[in-house]
């Protein structure tokens, strides 16, 4: 067992360094521009994957890492760059933690490198469990799964939505229900390979911010996928309904179990985006000249940029800690995973509008990042379950009492 430390061990303050340098010098000064297109920014995509940080190869890594610290921290460095690019290069890594959360080794061994493809031929992955009526309540989806047993396929039928590279993705991991009567518990997690028939992109969203990470509808209309692509296989999936139908208490729901994993890394891209205001609007503080001197010399200027730190350096403790149980294999036993992603939310939402603030009328035009920022933090207080849900899953760990 990895003991817990503030210090970093070497590898991790090489990787620290080197994704802040690509963030530094790749990202950064192509965010406004991929912002304003809206677009899948691939020759960004590219340039990672030629240095290696695009790759099923880093995310094992990250993943392997005994402490659980290596996947926040490039996290954070990359979206201290930009929110959207680091997105559109890390949105993979969620189709692959859904293989890895409820897939057996051979599966993710056979379809994570595909989630990235290679420098000559880059390929996407997707992760698509929320529908138009089905967003928080994951226990109400209505894309269905039907064993077609004459064939050794599953046949795909639903919408999902706001899915992160849905549509352009090559690989598509979708959760649907396979026995609606059994609720969440009745629900399986599937592959869905490059080129199959009968899945399609729909309406593609423009988004308040993060706008170059592709968020769209994927449609599915008699999407066959073969036996194989059922993750987990079904010898261990008509065990749980068996259970399920039982009574018996299931382990992890297939859409929840990634989820659970994958929150303290959005914690640390919030991170990431409440870091890049505050450093600037300190710089910004101190050089910005007002009644003869700088403004941060003033308590209502420099009280804010305090607090602001205060609440930077709380997440991450947050986050950390989170991303450390996670690796040893801790239960969070009082909702840690969204403890992490609730606080690092909230304060980059909280950091950037401060940002903005201490600027004044210069935070608020695109001559200056901060407003993007600010348009940048909002999601992370929505998607991969809202700060709502975050509470209501702290609070029914922290009391046993199911909370409605």
């Amino acid at each position: 067992m990895a003991d817990f430390s503030m210090d970093l061990n070497e590898d991790q303050l090489q990787i620290q360094k080197w994704v802040h340098d690509f963030a530094e010098n790749v990202v950064r000064p192509a965010g406004r521009e991929w912002d304003e297109k809206e677009q899948t920014p691939w020759p960004i995509i590219q340039q990672a994957s030629e240095i290696g940080l695009y790759s099923f190869d880093f995310v094992t890594q990250c993943f392997f890492d005994p402490t659980g610290l290596m996947m926040p921290i490039a996290s954070e460095e990359l979206s201290w760059g930009d929110a959207g690019i680091a997105l559109s290069i890390f949105g993979s890594t969620l189709g692959v933690a859904g293989i890895a959360a409820n897939g057996t080794t051979e599966q993710l061994t056979e379809w994570g490198p595909q989630c990235f493809g290679t420098p000559e031929k880059i390929q996407l992955a997707a992760f698509a469990v929320s529908e138009p009526d089905a967003g928080s309540d994951v226990s109400s989806l209505r894309t269905r799964a039907v064993y077609d047993e004459s064939k050794d396929e599953w046949v795909l039928n639903g919408t999902k939505t706001w899915i992160t590279n849905g549509g352009i993705a090559d690989i598509h991991v979708v959760v649907a229900s396979v026995d609606p009567g059994l609720g969440s518990r009745g629900q399986a997690s599937f592959i869905v390979p490059p080129n199959t028939p009968g899945i399609s992109q729909g309406q593609k969203f423009q988004k308040m911010g993060i706008r170059a990470s592709h968020t769209a509808e994927v449609v599915l209309e008699d999407c066959r996928v073969p036996g194989h692509c059922l993750l987990g296989g079904k010898d261990k999936l008509d065990e749980k309904l068996a259970r399920a139908r039982e009574g018996k208490r299931s382990s992890s729901q297939a859409a929840m179990k990634t989820f659970e994993g994958s929150r303290p890394t959005v914690g640390a891209q919030a991170l990431g985006i409440a870091r890049a205001a505050y450093e600037y609007s300190l710089d910004y503080a101190k050089e910005r000249k007002a009644f003869g001197r700088a403004i941060i010399e003033n308590q209502a200027i420099a009280f804010k940029l305090a607090d602001m730190k205060t609440r930077i350096d709380a997440s991450r403790l947050l986050v950390w800690r989170a991303s450390w149980m996670g690796s040893q294999g801790k239960e969070f036993t009082a909702g840690e995973g969204s403890m992490s992603k609730l606080f690092a939310g909230e304060t980059a939402v909280h950091v950037t509008e401060e940002a903005i603030q201490i600027m004044g009328g210069y935070g608020y035009i695109r001559e200056h990042p901060v407003e993007q920022w600010h348009r940048d933090s909002k999601i992370y207080t929505i998607f991969e379950g809202t700060s709502e849900i975050q509470r209501l899953i702290i609070a029914r760990a922290i009391s046993g009492v199911h909370i409605r």
